[in-house]
C-alpha cells in the first residue's frame, strides 16, 4: 500500500479497484499527510482521481471531505448503502460513480458539489434523485438506470447543460414538459423499461436529440410535435400502446433506425414512407396490408414484418428478402407515383449511412465509384473506422487530418499512387490501414514513421510500393500484428520484417522469393505465415523452432524438391496437409 500511495502522491491518481477491500484504507483519507521516506511533501500532489470500483466496501467515512482536490470518484459495484454528507465538499469534483450499489437515498448535500458534470448512480435502490440536483449547473451526463425513481423534481429542469439522460428501468409515469422545455442540450434520451402513457407535447423542442429510447413503456400516442426532432437518428417504440403514428414522422430527415415492434398500428402511414431508413421494425402489430408507397424506402437493409395479419401479401414475401419485398410494393404502384427512388442516389446513400455512423462510429462507403473523399467522413463526429474501398479515390484530402479519432482506415482498390504520409502523422489513434490493390508509387524510406501505433497494414497488390534492394523501414512499426504483402515483386524478405516480435500473422504469397532467411525462427510469436506462390525450392529447418506458436503455414505453388524431407523442417504436432506436394501446416 505504500508504494501505491507514494506513486499516487506522484500522480494524482488512486486505482484500489478490484482489491476485495471491506472499507477505504485510512490512509487514502490522509494521502497528502503521510509522506514517506525519501518524500519531500512541498512535492505531493493532490489527489485528483480516486477509483475504488469492483470491492466490498459498505461505507465511506466523513473523512472524503478530506480529498478537496478531487475531480473523479469512482466506487461503483460495491456494497455502499449511503453516501456521506461530505460528497457536497468536493467542489473540484466532476465524475461521481456510484453506480451498482445498494443506495436507497442521495444526500441532499450533493447540490454543494457544484462542479459535478457526470453522475452515475444507476442500479441501486433509489426512488428519488434528490431535490438538490437541479442545483448542480453543469450537470451534462446523468444516468439513474435500474432503481424505482417513479418521478423526477422539476427542479431537475434548471440543469440545461444535460445532454445525456438515462432513467431506463424505474418506474417513471410521465417526463414534464418545463424539464423538456429547458433541456433542448440532450442528444440522448433513455427511458425505456418504465411506465410511461404519453409524451409531454412539446417533445420536439429536442432539435439535438440523436438517440430516443422509449421502448417497453405504455404509450398510447406520439405528438405531432415529434417532427421537430429533426436530429433524430435512432427511435426505439417497442412494445408500447400505439395504434396509430402522426403524418409528422415523416419530417425525421435522419432517421436510420425506427422500432415499433409490438404495438397495436393497423397501418404505417404513408407520410412515414418519405424517410430514409435502414432499419424499420413493424413486427406484432395488426398490419392488415402496407401501403405500396413504402416500396421507396429503398434505402431500408432490414424491414421486419412477422406477426401481422397481413391478408394482401404472401408469406414468401413477407419473410424473404427486404429487397424483394420493395420491388414487389413498387410494381403496385402507378407509373406517375413511381418515383426515382427505386434506385437511391449516391447522395441518399453517404446520407444514410453518415447517420447510421452517429450510434455505430463506423462509416461504410465501398463500391460507390467515389473519386473523391465526401466530407461526410470528417464531418460524422467520433468515427472509429470508415471503409472507402472499391471507389477510384486519387488522393486523401487535408480535411481527414481532423479526424483524431480513426482507428481503421480501409482503401482498398482505389486510385491512390502516392503514400499519404502527411495525412496519416495526423490520425494518432490509427491501428488498421489497408491499401491493397492501388497503384500505390514507392513508399519513402521513413513513411511508416508517420503511422508507428499501426497493429494491422495490408499492401498487398501494389507491386511498385516497396522498391527494388531498398524498402521502407519496417522499424517504425513495433507494434504491428498483421503484415500483408501479397503480389508486391519481393525477391527477398526485409530484414527489420524479422524484428518485428509482435506480428502474428505474416503474408509474403505470390511474390518472387527463393528463399527465405534463417532468421526467420526470431518471429516467436507469429501464427500464421504464407509464402505461398513464390520459388522457394528448400524451405530452411529453422521454420521448425517457431512450432510453440506457428499455427499455419502455407508452402503451396513452390518448386520444392522432391528430395527435401518434410521432417526437416516440419512444425512438431503440426498436420501435414497435402495436394500433389508439400501445401500447408495446419493445426
Amino acid at each position: 500500500m505504500d508504494r501505491i500511495l507514494k506513486a499516487a502522491r506522484t500522480s494524482g491518481s488512486l486505482n484500489l479497484s478490484n482489491r476485495s477491500l471491506r472499507e477505504v484504507p485510512t490512509e487514502v483519507y490522509q494521502c497528502l499527510e503521510t509522506t514517506g521516506e525519501g518524500e519531500n511533501w512541498w512535492e505531493a500532489v493532490d489527489l485528483q482521481k480516486l477509483i475504488l470500483a469492483h470491492n466490498e466496501i459498505e461505507v465511506l467515512r466523513e473523512d472524503l471531505k478530506n480529498l478537496a482536490c478531487l475531480v473523479v470518484l469512482n466506487v461503483s459495484h460495491n456494497k455502499l448503502s449511503q453516501l456521506p454528507a461530505a460528497i457536497g465538499e468536493l467542489t473540484a469534483m466532476k465524475s461521481l460513480d456510484v453506480s451498482f450499489n445498494s443506495i436507497s437515498e442521495l444526500p441532499e448535500q450533493i447540490s454543494s458539489a457544484t462542479s459535478l458534470v457526470k453522475l452515475d448512480c444507476s442500479s441501486n435502490r433509489l426512488k428519488e434523485l434528490p431535490e438538490s440536483l437541479g442545483r448542480c449547473l453543469d450537470l451534462s451526463d446523468l444516468k439513474a438506470s435500474n432503481n424505482q425513481i417513479s418521478s423526477l423534481h422539476e427542479d431537475m429542469a434548471n440543469c440545461s447543460k444535460l445532454s445525456k439522460l438515462d432513467v431506463e428501468g424505474n418506474k417513471l409515469t410521465a417526463l414534464s414538459e418545463r424539464q423538456i422545455a429547458s433541456w433542448t442540450m440532450l442528444t440522448e434520451l433513455n427511458a425505456c423499461k418504465n411506465m410511461l402513457v404519453d409524451l409531454p407535447q412539446n417533445i420536439g423542442s429536442l432539435s439535438r436529440l440523436i438517440r430516443l429510447d422509449l421502448h417497453q413503456n405504455k404509450i398510447s400516442s406520439i405528438p405531432p410535435s415529434i417532427g421537430g426532432c429533426s436530429s433524430l437518428v435512432e427511435f426505439y417504440l417497442g412494445m408500447n400502446s400505439l395504434s396509430t403514428l402522426p403524418a409528422e414522422i415523416g419530417d425525421l430527415s435522419r432517421l436510420g433506425t425506427l422500432d415499433l415492434r409490438s404495438n397495436q398500428l393497423k397501418e404505417y402511414p404513408v407520410g412515414g414512407c418519405k424517410l430514409k431508413l435502414s432499419y424499420l421494425d413493424l413486427s406484432n402489430n395488426s398490419l392488415t396490408g402496407l401501403h405500396p408507397e413504402l416500396g421507396n424506402m429503398t434505402t431500408l437493409k432490414k424491414l421486419v414484418l412477422v406477426g401481422n395479419p397481413l391478408r394482401t401479401l404472401r408469406s414468401t414475401l413477407v419473410n424473404g428478402p427486404t429487397a424483394a419485398l420493395l420491388k414487389y410494393l413498387r410494381s403496385r404502384l402507378s407509373n406517375g407515383e413511381e418515383t426515382s427512388a427505386s434506385t437511391p442516389s449516391k447522395e441518399n446513400v453517404i446520407a444514410s449511412a453518415a447517420r447510421m455512423s452517429i450510434s455505430t462510429k463506423e462509416l461504410s462507403l465501398e463500391g460507390l465509384n467515389l473519386t473523391a473523399v465526401p466530407s461526410q467522413v470528417w464531418e460524422s463526429g467520433e468515427i472509429t473506422k470508415v471503409n472507402l474501398s472499391k471507389n477510384s479515390i486519387e488522393e486523401l484530402p487535408a480535411q481527414l487530418s481532423s479526424s483524431a479519432s480513426l482507428q481503421t482506415l480501409i482503401l482498398s482498390r482505389n486510385k491512390i499512387k502516392d503514400w499519404p504520409g502527411e495525412i496519416l502523422k495526423s490520425l494518432p489513434a490509427l491501428v488498421c490501414l489497408k491499401l491493397d490493390n492501388n497503384p500505390l508509387k514507392q513508399i519513402p524510406l521513413d513513411g511508416f514513421q508517420t503511422v508507428s501505433g499501426l497493429q494491422i497494414l495490408d499492401l498487398s497488390g501494389n507491386p511498385a510500393s516497396l522498391g527494388t534492394g531498398v524498402h521502407p523501414k519496417f522499424s517504425f512499426l513495433p507494434q504491428l500484428q498483421e503484415l500483408y504483402l501479397s503480389r508486391v515483386q519481393l525477391s527477398e524478405v526485409p530484414e527489420d520484417i524479422l524484428n518485428l516480435s509482435n506480428l502474428l500473422i505474416l503474408d509474403l504469397s505470390q511474390n518472387l522469393l527463393q528463399s527465405i532467411p534463417k532468421d526467420i525462427k526470431k518471429m516467436t510469436s507469429l501464427k500464421h505465415l504464407d509464402i505461398s506462390n513464390n520459388n522457394i525450392s528448400s524451405p530452411p529447418p529453422e521454420l521448425g523452432l517457431l512450432e510453440p506458436t506457428l499455427e499455419v503455414l502455407r508452402l503451396d505453388g513452390n518448386p520444392l524438391r522432391s528430395g527435401n524431407k518434410v521432417e526437416s523442417f516440419c512444425v512438431p504436432g503440426k498436420i501435414l496437409k497435402k495436394s500433389g506436394g508439400i501445401d500447408s501446416l495446419a493445426i
